[in-house]
């Protein structure tokens, strides 16, 4: 066997290759599974134990030599150049297109921007509830019309779970493991049964804020959110709070602000109005905290709640809020500027 193995030695180390599908041949031929370095692998085990280490020491020299003299005559071929490809490797490269932000998540990310410079923490929860966080704990009567189908998606009844209908949730569940002073904004996804059209979607995002403390007042909240509209719109906004109901606040407030488009003069946009509705407020009802387990007789504080896609609509002049969910790339370009 010592005799064969240096006979395909002298085999290996006079191999010529003059193409690449030569080398190729000639790779298969010797050191493939079929080669013929693997026939004499195969022979390995009939060897008299006591040659065993000089025929095993021969086949690896002989099967290194073979694995070189097949990588230089590759090397060769390479270096020739034949079958070089056409690619040249100094031409600039194809662009990168970016990609955008989407024009919720840029409105979403100016808002929590905006609250925290007034040292408001973002806190997030379940988009799954139950009843407790989305309605009994929030002082929603057994009767109230939200509770109905119609207006919520409900994956399981008695016990309640269900698609969060609003953020508020997630205030119930920092103020059942937070006592005050609490100070934080809730932004997320919720859901609503209702159709869909140019104006309303069953899925949207708020953004909902609440400030828990000794001494909080109407007028805290209403320079809070004063503060927040002329970051947002413009220096020269103006606000005006109208009176509302809300189960979980008392008083409350609708809030509108100033025509940025018409600059209050009155426009298509504001129905002729100079003024544009953009979120809910007011003071947390104490049947709430106490809910919570905070005391209502110490700490009193203010809530409000907007949705990111009314507001978008209103920055960027968006006529239809589908727009958000239907991924067009001709769409979310435009707001490659607003990054």
């Amino acid at each position: 066997m010592l005799e064969r193995i240096r006979e395909l030695l002298n085999e290996v180390e006079a191999l010529k290759a003059a193409t690449r599908e030569e080398v190729e041949e000639l790779r298969i031929k010797y050191i493939s599974k079929k080669g013929k370095l693997n026939q004499l692998f195969a022979e390995f085990k009939d060897v008299q134990p006591e040659l065993k280490k000089e025929v095993g020491k021969a086949l690896n020299d002989l099967k290194i030599a073979a694995q070189e003299k097949i990588n230089a005559l590759k090397a060769a071929y390479e270096s020739d150049g034949e079958g070089k490809s056409d690619l040249d490797l100094t031409a600039p490269g194809e662009s990168i297109t970016l990609g955008t932000r989407h024009p919720l998540a840029l409105v979403r990310n100016r808002i929590i921007d905006i609250f925290a410079r007034l040292g408001f923490s973002v806190a997030e929860g379940p988009e799954i509830e139950d009843d407790w966080h989305v309605f009994s704990a929030l002082n929603f009567p057994p009767e109230h019309p939200a509770r109905d189908m119609q207006d919520t998606f409900f994956i399981e009844k008695n016990p309640d779970v269900l698609l969060r209908t609003h953020t508020s949730s997630v205030q119930i569940r920092v103020m059942e493991h937070t006592q005050p002073p609490i100070r934080a904004i809730f932004p997320g996804r919720v859901f609503r049964n209702e159709a869909i059209s140019a104006r309303s979607h069953c899925i949207f995002h708020q953004v909902e804020g609440l400030y828990v403390d000794e001494n909080v007042s109407f007028a805290d909240l209403k320079q809070t959110l004063l503060y927040f509209a002329k970051e947002l719109f413009g220096e020269g906004t103006k606000i005006r709070l109208r009176p509302s109901y809300f189960p979980f606040t008392e008083p409350s407030a609708e809030m509108d602000v100033s025509c940025s488009i018409c600059g209050g003069e009155g426009c298509n946009v504001c129905k002729h109005t100079g003024w544009l509705e953009i979120l809910g407020c007011g003071m947390v009802d104490p049947n709430v905290l106490e809910a919570c387990n905070i005391d209502s007789n110490k700490y009193t504080g203010f809530a409000f709640g907007m949705g990111i896609e009314r507001i978008a609509m209103l920055l960027y002049g968006i006529k239809d809020i589908r727009h958000y969910f239907e991924n067009d790339v001709s769409f979310l370009r435009q707001f490659k500027s607003a990054l």
